[in-house]
């Protein structure tokens, strides 16, 4: 047995390509495609109403505009809407984004079931993603499960929130180490808080401050 209904949302042709080889191969042959995120939720919303739903929706993260102009941007708004309309649908992100706050995200806000990053041996990925689907389990591309980990192993302290709440409400990183300092806050030195938010960035997966500064208002840090 295997999911009878899918629906794959990406608008790279090979990698649409690619991945309805891998459902076929699978025994799948009841899949449908779409380029925008816009026709995958009407596709959705019309397959729920006429009670014939899909059973899987694979989708990419990363959409690029064209002369379509789209209500949904990408795969992450794309998974929220369908989470309000069809909670229980199986979702399996198939995307080349590897930052581990994003992809812990989308496992504990937008409760996905599966992600398999594009990569080397993706295909075989998702062979192993979708039957894990299946059998109700979720699933993670092998070469993530450890970076998720530590990821989420890293505790932020108190001067770290401190420093990220200062930048978040306009201080430049240059002028934190005097309010340090006036503060009798220690370490106070700027190479001190450049340390710290570089290896944040790094744990984190991030390359802009303002990218830390987003994650750690959505988990609600700051």
């Amino acid at each position: 047995m295997m999911f009878e209904k899918v629906l794959i949302a990406e608008d790279h042709e090979s990698a649409n390509i690619s991945v309805q080889k891998t459902l076929a191969d699978l025994g799948i042959t009841n899949a449908e495609y779409v380029y925008y995120c816009d026709d995958a939720l009407t596709w959705m919303r019309k397959a729920f109403k006429n009670d014939d739903p899909y059973d899987l929706l694979i989708t990419d993260l990363s959409f690029e505009e064209d002369h379509c102009k789209q209500k949904i941007s990408g795969g992450l708004e794309l998974i929220k809407a369908i989470r309000v309309e069809q909670p229980h649908l199986k979702v399996l992100v198939f995307s080349a984004e590897n930052k581990p706050a994003i992809i812990d995200v989308l496992f504990k806000e937008l409760s996905i079931n599966g992600y398999v990053r594009k990569a080397r041996n993706d295909a075989k990925e998702l062979k192993m993603a979708i039957h894990t689907l299946y059998r109700g389990s979720n699933y993670i591309s092998t070469g993530l499960r450890q970076t998720i980990k530590e990821k989420n192993s890293y505790e932020l302290t108190e001067f770290d929130i401190l420093i990220i709440s200062l930048l978040s409400k306009g201080m430049l990183q240059k002028d934190i180490p005097l309010y340090l300092m006036q503060h009798e806050i220690k370490p106070s030195g700027l190479s001190s808080v450049e340390k710290r938010f570089n290896l944040m960035k790094e744990v984190l997966g991030f390359s802009k401050n303002e990218q830390l500064i987003a994650y750690c208002k959505d988990i609600g840090i700051i």
